[in-house]
């Protein structure tokens, strides 16, 4: 039998600051210059959230929304009209170019068989994709004559940056191809820039952005640490509270060893949750200014800390996670994509 009570209120969660993504956008346009910043909302917006972050985005003002799969389109187009969505991956069978046809977002034609494909299923307006050097995905400059190619309606003629959070000479270099391909293939508008390729400047902006972890607080570069805001924050109860004595260890494999008497806490977060055994070591949760380090290995569920820091907690007291990017990055060797993108489910509840 089904129960018809309300279930209980969560022992974590994940807040979304909607206004600090709306800021992230328009800096990252302004950012941008003369060109539109669109979005990246591929992997649910990076783990936050398709129907937290796209309306937001739309009503900041974004226009063109980026998606890698075919089944990300259905989420996004609740939100935004179909011919701002485009999906990086392109037609890989004849069942996605009708389904192309059908809702009307437009692919990335990344190869000559792709566009082979689209056209002769009836093809229409579409983005191009074209490697300059991340040997990814795109075709080739050496291919862009071929009759297929040439057929394509293209909107957007595109490429991507390999090392825009880098100073190498792969940015110059990749630029340099994006240009001497431009006069090879008719197209309407063109698009080059990630988030950290806006911070290169004007030349790499071109005619639209694709800015996709700064938008979710992510800080590629440092010229974007000033103009990026926070916007994921992560929250967790306390679930139980020991006492341990000198000799007690805590977790999996005994990783941590008291010394002494010691309260901890038991904390509803785990690596389910996108807290990552990589956080573990020398990290602390927070309740206001005080720290509580984190004790022993991460477990699926649940982490432990030391509660000397804050003896008036008890159960059911919520701590704050630390969720900066850059820092949680730097501490954990873990980069700010996959912290961002491994969050679970059930943190959003």
């Amino acid at each position: 039998m089904t129960s018809q009570a309300d279930a209980p209120e969560p022992t974590h969660r994940l807040r979304i600051d909607t206004e600090a993504l709306a800021h992230n956008w328009r800096a990252l346009d302004a950012m941008s210059g003369r060109a539109q910043a669109g979005a990246a909302v591929k992997a649910d917006c990076y783990g936050l959230g398709v129907d937290i972050c796209v309306p937001v985005l739309r009503d900041a003002g974004c226009k063109h929304f980026f998606v890698a799969h075919w089944s990300e389109v259905e989420a996004v187009l609740k939100h935004v009209a179909a011919d701002q969505i485009a999906v990086l991956h392109g037609p890989l069978t004849s069942a996605e170019v009708d389904y192309a046809i059908a809702t009307g977002v437009r692919p990335v034609i990344n190869s000559v068989p792709q566009a082979e494909r689209w056209i002769a299923g009836g093809g229409g307006v579409c983005h191009l994709m074209i490697d300059t050097g991340i040997n990814r995905l795109g075709v080739s400059t050496g291919e862009l004559d071929s009759e297929a190619l040439q057929a394509l309606d293209i909107d957007l003629l595109m490429s991507h940056l390999a090392s825009a959070d880098e100073n190498g000479d792969m940015n110059a270099r990749q630029l340099h191809a994006f240009r001497g391909a431009i006069g090879k293939i008719a197209h309407r508008r063109l698009s080059l820039s990630n988030s950290a390729g806006i911070a290169l400047g004007e030349d790499f902006a071109v005619d639209v952005t694709r800015p996709g972890l700064a938008l979710y607080g992510g800080v590629p570069r440092p010229e974007l640490a000033d103009a990026i805001h926070q916007v994921a924050f992560i929250e967790a109860a306390i679930i139980q509270v020991r006492e341990i004595g000198a000799g007690d260890s805590v977790g999996y494999n005994g990783e941590f060893t008291a010394t002494g008497p010691m309260r901890v806490g038991t904390i509803s977060l785990g690596y389910a949750d996108g807290f990552l055994r990589a956080r573990g070591k020398g990290f602390a949760l927070r309740h206001g200014d005080r720290h509580l380090p984190l004790l022993g290995k991460v477990s699926m569920d649940m982490i432990v800390v030391d509660l000397a820091a804050a003896p008036d907690l008890g159960e059911g007291d919520w701590l704050d996670v630390p969720f900066d990017l850059k820092n949680a990055a730097q501490q954990s060797a873990v980069s700010q994509y996959e912290l961002l993108t491994v969050l679970g489910q059930r943190l959003r509840g």
